[in-house]
């Protein structure tokens, strides 16, 4: 990794819950998980969900032996944020170490992180024994306000109003800023102005919207989470570059999701809706988003004339004649002159048939992957296809 490069990739992004439902794997179902690495290699995960498994397992020393060291860092003690613990494969090896923060809750007293951690692998709960966990830990408590330095990474916390206490984190890199905000209500004077604290200038503001604005003014009124809204005037008052929808709501589907990102994205274009597996380089303060590999089975070269029509990484409308070159039943890739936006909607008309009997099948497709093709100077575009049924946007 280039010197001044830090990776952060999003291992969980829903909240309250795990979900498996055909209607939300786009965005992912795993509870909050992000690994970042600094540009002198140094990793920090931020919070222990479901998603955690996923991170152990893309580990290079899952089954190996080259020692490696985290620090992680735990927002708050709910089921969500905690109950990838006994799965993350790495704890379990000797070589490793790892540091823990977090603060000290009024319900457990001293020693809050490591009496949760440690019970999770308790009778009756879970039926492997702290014993086999052979791993290194050291643990921290941290208050809000609090602001360290973790190996050339300045870090600071501040409080977020949800139940029972949340930190919020800002992490200052050689690269960029980033922060993590997830688990945060507006409407507390305090504690906005914490997070307007944590999200000044930010290069990646990662920031709960599990709610709509209508319900966060109505029946999540006290739940301790945010809305997309919420989010994007913070983004535009505190100056930040990109914004990140996070900690998305167990019965958001994907076409609700595409809804909340779309309507961001009018207010405040650098927008993004977190999935499972999404990684941002950033350097130089610059980020770059890639989403996860998401064709399912193998694409079939085609030769399928089309019309595209969508959004351009600039916002601008665009519409144009281009070949369809691969295709399956789920996605397809294609060339095309514009680079359109990764999470953006775009319209494809495909000319099938024949002169005498057209038979035209339209199609909509969510942006996943665009880079550019080593021909004519033109763009490769792979898509997701999207039923009308699971789609918020209007077919124009």
């Amino acid at each position: 990794m280039h010197r001044n490069v830090a990776k952060v990739t999003f291992w969980g992004v829903r909240g309250s819950i795990p979900t498996l439902d055909r209607g939300m794997w786009r965005y992912g179902g795993n509870t909050p998980c992000i690994d970042i690495v600094a540009p002198n290699g140094t990793r920090f995960i931020l919070d222990c969900g479901t998603g955690l498994r996923m991170l152990g397992n893309h580990w290079p020393n899952s089954e190996g032996d080259h020692a490696e060291q985290a620090h992680v860092f735990v927002t708050h003690y709910h089921w969500d944020h905690i109950q990838g613990v006994p799965f993350f494969r790495p704890f379990y090896l000797p070589q490793n170490d790892f540091h823990f923060y977090s603060f000290q809750s009024k319900y457990l007293g001293r020693d809050s992180l490591r009496q949760v951690l440690e019970a999770q692998l308790a009778r009756p709960y879970f039926p492997v024994d702290l014993t086999l966990m052979h791993a290194s830990r050291e643990f921290s408590e941290i208050d809000g306000g609090d602001q360290f330095e973790v190996k050339g990474t300045k870090v600071a916390a501040r409080w977020l109003n949800h139940p029972q206490g949340c930190l919020g984190y800002r992490l200052e890199t050689p690269a960029g800023t980033i922060v993590y905000a997830t688990d945060n209500e507006p409407g507390v004077p305090e504690m906005d102005e914490n997070l307007r604290r944590l999200a000044e200038g930010a290069d990646i503001f990662i920031n709960d919207a599990q709610c709509s604005p209508e319900q966060l003014a109505s029946t999540r009124k006290g739940w301790g989470h945010s809305s997309w809204l919420e989010g994007v005037k913070l983004a535009r008052e505190c100056g930040v570059k990109n914004l990140v929808l996070f900690h998305h709501d167990p019965d958001s589907s994907d076409r609700l999701v595409d809804g909340y990102l779309h309507a961001a994205r009018q207010e405040f274009p650098n927008t993004w809706a977190a999935t499972d597996g999404m990684a941002v380089h950033l350097c130089d303060k610059a980020a770059e988003f890639k989403l996860r590999e998401s064709r399912v089975g193998q694409r079939r070269p085609v030769h399928f004339s089309a019309t595209v029509s969508g959004h351009a990484k600039d916002g601008a409308r665009f519409q144009e004649y281009a070949v369809m070159k691969e295709l399956n039943l789920r996605g397809g890739y294609m060339w095309l002159s514009h680079a359109p936006q990764l999470q953006s909607q775009i319209h494809i008309r495909v000319e099938c048939g024949t002169p005498e009997q057209p038979n035209p099948i339209a199609l909509r497709g969510s942006v996943v992957h665009c880079d550019a093709a080593r021909k004519d100077d033109r763009v490769g575009v792979g898509v997701i296809f999207i039923d009308d049924s699971d789609t918020a946007l209007p077919f124009d």
